[in-house]
């Protein structure tokens, strides 16, 4: 059910159209989407308003408008000719909560102000989702995710059905938010799928990340969706805060078992309306998110960790092991060539082919059953072989000066050593 329906006098039409087309709005009549229903898909509701004026010309008015305005999203803006209100104040009552009169002597700040209710901050911050790829975009994004991911080979087989699916009835508005609920050990690569998920479509500010490891209090809801008003502290809660910063539609919900009832419950909740509302019932539409969380319980505990009702929620559950050491090479392999392009990106220095070979045979990937302390090697690696270099006589070309020099030297002088 929509939330409002806004009635205008017919001879401040022409004003009004003219007013909010100065503000970047065009106002469609609803025939085109009788007409062509699949329009309703791709309508783009930031800068639409629709009118319903021409409803009122058909017979089955209430069949018509159950079966075409739920392929609207919520914050789609309605509004008609008021000469029809007694008429869809009863064939719509299915279809909306409220009728409203837009005044005729103030009409432009009246509607203004629905408009603004009617955006949530999600609407006004632009966030780029899966759901808005071209196929074409969505191939690319699937092999980006493949090579960069390393090993969990039957998570990505998995995770392109899944989404495909979701694509697909997220469409027909069946399907809002595609939830992971990721569980093994720490170091095993769980957290990495968010980041690897958020680089591969385009990320460049920061995932949205909320670890919960730190919201384990009686007030941890309050921390989470901002205080009640009137109290100390009433600001916006951490979620809204992440998800206002960040410029891709993923969520990260670190180690969520550690959190309380109230968290899961308010979560049951997200996942079904597909919004997070702040306790100043402020609203972010999260249609298109993935939201993926993250815990280091054991699949034998997530059911005694998670409620039934919560489990059913999520979209896809599935066990992270340990990589395989061929995999972990690879990964030593990517944090190589990384650490060399951001070297020659900030300092103009070409480092040695041979690196990773250095790199290769400095570290047995077979000791690691962590990821994050096999990062931390490859970081104390990289410091060991500028120390190395230190008495390091061999001569490379230098990429900008076309001259011989001492890459050790030039390692020592960059970085101050």
């Amino acid at each position: 059910m929509k939330d409002k329906l806004l009635f205008y006098e017919r001879e401040n039409f022409y004003e009004l159209k003219e007013s909010k087309g100065v503000e970047g709005y065009e106002i469609l009549s609803i025939t085109d989407f009788i007409r062509e229903n699949d329009l309703a898909q791709v309508l783009d509701y930031n800068t639409k308003i629709i009118d319903l004026t021409a409803l009122a010309t058909y017979v089955q008015i209430q069949y018509i408008a159950e079966g075409l305005l739920r392929l609207f999203d919520d914050s789609t803006i309605f509004i008609s000719d008021k000469k029809h209100k007694e008429v869809f104040k009863y064939e719509l009552r299915y279809c909306f909560q409220e009728f409203k009169d837009i005044d005729a002597l103030g009409f432009k700040d009246h509607l203004e102000d629905d408009i603004n209710l009617e955006k949530s901050s999600s609407e006004k911050i632009k966030h780029r989702k899966i759901i808005d790829l071209t196929e074409e975009e969505l191939g690319d994004f699937f092999v980006k995710l493949r090579d960069s991911l390393y090993g969990h080979e039957k998570f990505k087989d998995e995770f392109y059905e899944l989404v495909k699916t979701f694509r697909i009835f997220n469409r027909i508005k069946e399907h809002k938010i595609l939830s992971l609920f990721l569980l093994g050990e720490s170091g095993v690569g769980k957290t990495e799928v968010a980041r690897t998920i958020y680089r591969c479509l385009g990320g460049q500010k920061k995932i949205a990340q909320v670890n919960f490891g730190n919201y384990s209090s009686e007030f941890s809801l309050s921390s989470l969706i901002g205080s009640s008003r009137g109290y100390i502290g009433s600001e916006d809660g951490e979620i809204f805060i992440r998800v206002r910063d960040t410029d891709i539609g993923v969520i990260l919900i670190d180690e969520f078992e550690k959190s309380n009832a109230s968290l899961f419950n308010y979560f049951l909740d997200v996942l079904e309306s597909g919004k997070i509302i702040s306790s100043l019932a402020e609203e972010i539409n999260l249609n298109g998110f993935i939201i993926i969380f993250t815990s280091n319980i054991s699949k034998q505990d997530f059911p005694l960790k998670i409620s039934p009702e919560l489990r059913s929620r999520f979209d896809y559950k599935g066990q992270f092991t340990l990589l395989y050491d061929e995999d972990k090479e690879k990964y030593v392999e990517f944090r190589v060539n990384n650490i060399m392009s951001k070297v020659n990106m900030e300092y103009e220095i070409q480092l040695p082919d041979n690196l990773l070979e250095y790199f290769l045979n400095e570290i047995d990937v077979s000791k690691f059953t962590n990821m994050r302390d096999l990062n931390k090697k490859i970081k104390r690696t990289f410091v060991d072989y500028i120390a190395d270099l230190k008495s390091s006589t061999t001569e490379y070309e230098d990429i900008t000066s076309q001259s011989k020099v001492s890459i050790g030297r030039k390692l020592l002088n960059a970085f101050k050593l």
